[in-house]
C-alpha cells in the first residue's frame, strides 16, 4: 500500500541509512521541501481518484503534515431502468410492464352465446315501430355485438344468407333444424312470430339480417309489399318504411335490401339510408340483383360495413341447377378466397345447401357468417 500511495505523488521512499549521514541543515532544508510536495500532492489525488477508500498510513517525518479533507466518494448514479419488453398479451406479460396498455379483441364485444337470443339494452331504442337497433353510448354497434364466432382462420370462406324466414312457419323451422350454424338468416319484415324465430335461431348460432323492402324498377306498379323505402323518402331523410321493418324483432347485424333495384341506383337515396345506418351501427348486404347499384361507395363514404353477394344460389327450384350453383360459388372462394351466395328459405334451397355444407366443410371450406366477410371502414 506504501507504493500505491507514494508513486501518483511522484515521491520516492527514502533510504533511512542514507538520511543518517545528512547534515541536520540538509535534513531540515529537506523535511520542509518534503511537506510543499506532500501537501500538493495529497490535494491532486484527493481530486483524481474519488471512491477509493485505502489511502495508506503516511510517513513519518520531522512535522507531520498539515491535514488535508479528503472529498467523500460520489454515490453511483443509477442506471436507467431497462426497457419492458411485451412478448405477449397474457394477463402475466402486462402485469410487469411500466405503462398501461389496452389490448382491443374484435371479439371481446360479441354476446355469450349463451345470451345470444337476448337484446342488448344499451343497444335498442323504444319506439312506435317497436325496439330499433342503435349504437351505444359507448360506441359499440349491433354489427360487433350480434355478430355470429367463426374461427378466424384464412383459408377458404364461404358466406350464405337465406333470406325469407318468418314467411313460412315450416320453412323456417327447417332452416333453423338443417343448416349449419354459420349459415346467416335474413327475415322478412312481412313474417310472423318473428321474435320466437329470432330467439331459436340465435341459439342454433346463426347470425341475423332484416329484409328491407325497396323501390325496384316501375315501382309502384312492381310492388315489394307493405312499407316500401322509397327514393324520394330516402332523399328526403323520411324512414319511417325502415322503422317499421327494423322494429319487427331485434338481434341482427344489418339490413339487405328485398328488390330495389331503382333505388339501389340512386346516389341521393343510397347516401341517406347509409347514413342513416351508420347511426344506427348496421351493416349492408347487397344483394347484386341491381347490376348499378351505388351501395359499395356509399357504404364507404359512410363508414358502414357493407358486403355484396357474388351469386344467387335458387333462381330455379331445379335441385341440380341449385347444386350447380353451390359448385360455382366454391370454385369462386377458392379463386378469390371469399365467396357470398343468397337464397331463399325454399324447402328444395334448404335441402341442397345443407348437403352441399357438409361436403364443402371436408374439402376445406369454411362455413362464415356475412358479417366476416364486410369491409368495415369502421373497424379498429
Amino acid at each position: 500500500m506504501r507504493a500505491s500511495l507514494y508513486e501518483p505523488l511522484g515521491l520516492d521512499r527514502p533510504d533511512r541509512r542514507s538520511a543518517r549521514r545528512l547534515s541536520v541543515g540538509d535534513l531540515a532544508a529537506g523535511a520542509a521541501l518534503a511537506l510543499v510536495l506532500a501537501a500538493s500532492g495529497l490535494a491532486s489525488f484527493g481530486q483524481g481518484q474519488f471512491g477509493r477508500e485505502d489511502l495508506g498510513a503516511p510517513q513519518a517525518s520531522a512535522a507531520p503534515p498539515a491535514p488535508v479533507a479528503i472529498a467523500a466518494p460520489l454515490p453511483r448514479r443509477p442506471e436507467p431502468p431497462a426497457p419492458t419488453v411485451i412478448r405477449g398479451v397474457g394477463p402475466d406479460d402486462f402485469a410487469a410492464a411500466p405503462a398501461t396498455f389496452e389490448v382491443f379483441d374484435p371479439g371481446s364485444l360479441r354476446q355469450p352465446a349463451m345470451i345470444a337470443h337476448r337484446p342488448e339494452p344499451d343497444l335498442v331504442e323504444d319506439s312506435a315501430y317497436g325496439p330499433l337497433p342503435i349504437r351505444a353510448a359507448d360506441g359499440r354497434r349491433p354489427f360487433d355485438v350480434y355478430s355470429a364466432p367463426w374461427s378466424g382462420v384464412a383459408g377458404r370462406r364461404v358466406a350464405i344468407v337465406v333470406g325469407g324466414l318468418g314467411i313460412s312457419q315450416t320453412g323456417t323451422q327447417a332452416a333453423i333444424a338443417r343448416l349449419p350454424a354459420g349459415v346467416t338468416f335474413a327475415f322478412a319484415p312481412a313474417g310472423n312470430s318473428l321474435d320466437r324465430w329470432m330467439q331459436e335461431a340465435r341459439r342454433a348460432g346463426h347470425e341475423l339480417l332484416m329484409q328491407v323492402p325497396m323501390e325496384p324498377v316501375g315501382y309502384p306498379q312492381v310492388d315489394p309489399g307493405e312499407n316500401t323505402l322509397t327514393i324520394a323518402s330516402a332523399r328526403a331523410g323520411a324512414f319511417e318504411a325502415l322503422y317499421a321493418a327494423l322494429g319487427r324483432t331485434t338481434n341482427y347485424v344489418g339490413i339487405t335490401n328485398y328488390m330495389g333495384g331503382h333505388f339501389a341506383t340512386d346516389p341521393g337515396a343510397m347516401q341517406g339510408l347509409m347514413d342513416e345506418l351508420s347511426r344506427r351501427g348496421l351493416m349492408y348486404l347487397d344483394d347484386s340483383s341491381a347490376l348499378r347499384s351505388l351501395s359499395k361507395d356509399a357504404a364507404l363514404q359512410a363508414g358502414v360495413p357493407a358486403a355484396a353477394a357474388s351469386l344467387v344460389l335458387d333462381r330455379s327450384q331445379d335441385p341440380a341447377d341449385i347444386a350447380a350453383a353451390l359448385d360455382q360459388l366454391e370454385a369462386v372462394a377458392r379463386a378469390e378466397g371469399t365467396a357470398i351466395g343468397v337464397a331463399s328459405a325454399f324447402d328444395t334451397s334448404v335441402a341442397a345447401i345443407a348437403a352441399w355444407s357438409a361436403e364443402a366443410r371436408k374439402r376445406g371450406v369454411e362455413i362464415v357468417p356475412v358479417s366476416a366477410l364486410a369491409f368495415d371502414p369502421g373497424a379498429r
